[in-house]
């Protein structure tokens, strides 16, 4: 019998999805996790941090631009693409089935107490909140969708929309690249070698207000 080399744990780690699944599993969870309300407990953060450490292989499953810096534009270029487009889905979805989210019972994949969170920020933040949340776990899947619950503009939101997902590809993957390369040409270190430690780290500095809020709304109840 064929044993499963793939445990748990590996859906948390993004360089998993990297290795595995390449450029296109890459932008299809950049998609989903800005788009589709399941999206949640996917990688963000990390995940385009690493991609920014393997971005010539991720560019070469496309078109290999044979220079450094082109194949890390074109690569951010195809994550805007995909993270801009899950914002809309996630207006969309929103805009069209808001009241039946709010009376919505909680499942495995669907926590009313995330709903509630993203619109305590959004009304704290207004059309900010949507490039904020790019930033933060959970927050950023739900944003759009308080966005379109809240009928915003429509041009508001693309504004807002485009200028947190360039700010979002562009900041994590360009430190993911080029941090990458300075601590290998620097200090001899290579990133890949302790990514666990990396994206651990990440994790828990851009999930820590996320979880605050959580915690405190829930004494609050």
């Amino acid at each position: 019998m064929l044993e499963l080399a793939i445990q748990w744990k590996d859906f948390l780690n993004p360089e998993f999805y990297i290795q595995h699944g390449g450029l296109w599993l890459f932008l299809f969870i950049v998609f989903a996790e800005t788009g589709l309300f399941a999206g949640f407990f996917l990688p963000g953060d990390s995940l385009l941090f690493v991609a920014g450490i393997y971005s010539n292989e991720l560019a070469g499953e496309l078109f290999d631009l044979n220079n450094d810096v082109l194949n890390l534009l074109l690569v951010c270029l195809l994550v805007f693409c995909s993270g801009t487009l899950g914002n809309m889905v996630g207006y969309w979805f929103g805009a069209a089935s808001g009241p039946y989210l709010f009376r919505k019972d909680d499942t495995f994949f669907f926590k009313k107490k995330h709903l509630l969170t993203a619109k305590d920020f959004y009304d704290k933040h207004g059309g900010g909140a949507i490039v904020f949340a790019r930033f933060l776990p959970i927050i950023r899947t739900f944003a759009p969708i308080i966005a379109g619950i809240v009928r915003m503009e429509k041009h508001k939101f693309t504004f807002y929309n485009i200028v947190g997902c360039i700010a979002w590809v562009f900041i994590m993957m360009f430190a993911g690249h080029y941090l990458y390369k300075f601590f290998l040409s620097q200090f001899g270190f290579d990133l890949k070698e302790r990514l666990e430690l990396i994206v651990l780290g990440i994790i828990l500095v851009t999930t820590a207000p996320v979880i605050i809020k959580l915690a405190a709304g829930g004494k609050k109840n």
